[in-house]
């Protein structure tokens, strides 16, 4: 019975660390607004860590050519909400390498291309979202 419970401990502990990501089906701000989308700075090499830490939200219609400077190149991984989109490009003015993410989770740009050579992590200099 105590390895059972054990067993079973363990599962609702490794369940709480991959929680760490909004659903997108969940996704909505503090006050239980809805959001297009989530983007994190500092994804973690583990998967279920990547949503810990600093993150950007971004409301459902919203057009930002030029993301804040605070945010400017800095993002790691993002949740996409379900029913949205989120284009990214990766200069200011939507300039540069242009990205379409669809509903769910990215949980590290890094293993996102962005051409021949390159990837998204902390590229990101401007988005629009829609739902």
């Amino acid at each position: 019975m105590k390895a059972f419970i054990a067993v079973l401990i363990a599962a609702l502990c490794f369940e709480g660390l991959n929680a760490q990501c909004p659903e997108p089906s969940a996704l909505q701000d503090g006050e239980g607004n809805k959001l297009c989308a989530r983007m994190f700075e500092h994804s973690s090499y583990y998967y279920d860590m990547s949503c810990y830490g600093n993150f950007l939200d971004v409301y459902p219609d919203e057009d930002v050519p030029i993301i804040p400077r605070a945010w400017d190149n800095r993002v790691s991984s993002l949740v996409v909400a379900r029913s949205c989109s989120l284009t990214v490009w990766s200069r200011s003015k939507k300039q540069g390498s242009k990205k379409k993410f669809s509903a769910g989770i990215v949980y590290h740009l890094k293993e996102v291309k962005q051409g021949l050579f390159g990837n998204w992590n902390d590229s990101i200099s401007g988005y629009y979202c829609t739902c």
